[in-house]
């Protein structure tokens, strides 16, 4: 079962910026974190979750919702097991809390628990 467990959330004012991380482990046997696409998602109160970002698994394509496109900026490090979310300008829409999501060879999905992120004044 994969472990995917997300860190960098917390309390930002208008305007500023973070980075969110996630480390991935737990693999299954005979695949590594670059088998997996790996993909950021984010539930904002009363709403339904919604794609952020996504990383193909030779982390050469990454693709954005055109509702944050030129503010988050997705990557990987292989050799970290990890994958990160930089987000900029940040407004109090985007307050929410934002998961990580590993779709494996079968196309099962594995989530994170989330990390809160508060744009707030």
């Amino acid at each position: 079962q994969v472990q995917l467990v997300e860190s960098g959330g917390g309390l930002v004012q208008p305007g500023g910026s973070l980075r969110l991380s996630c480390a991935a482990s737990g693999f299954t046997s005979g695949f590594t974190f670059s088998s997996y696409v790996m993909s950021w998602y984010r539930q904002a109160p009363g709403k339904e979750r919604e794609l952020v970002a996504s990383i193909s698994s030779t982390g050469r394509s990454i693709k954005y919702t055109n509702s944050m496109k030129g503010r988050v900026t997705a990557s990987s490090d292989n050799a970290k097991n990890t994958v990160y979310l930089q987000i900029g300008s940040l407004k109090s829409e985007d307050t929410a809390v934002y998961y990580c999501n590993a779709k494996d060879f079968w196309s099962r999905d594995h989530w994170g628990q989330g990390t809160q992120v508060t744009v707030s004044s």
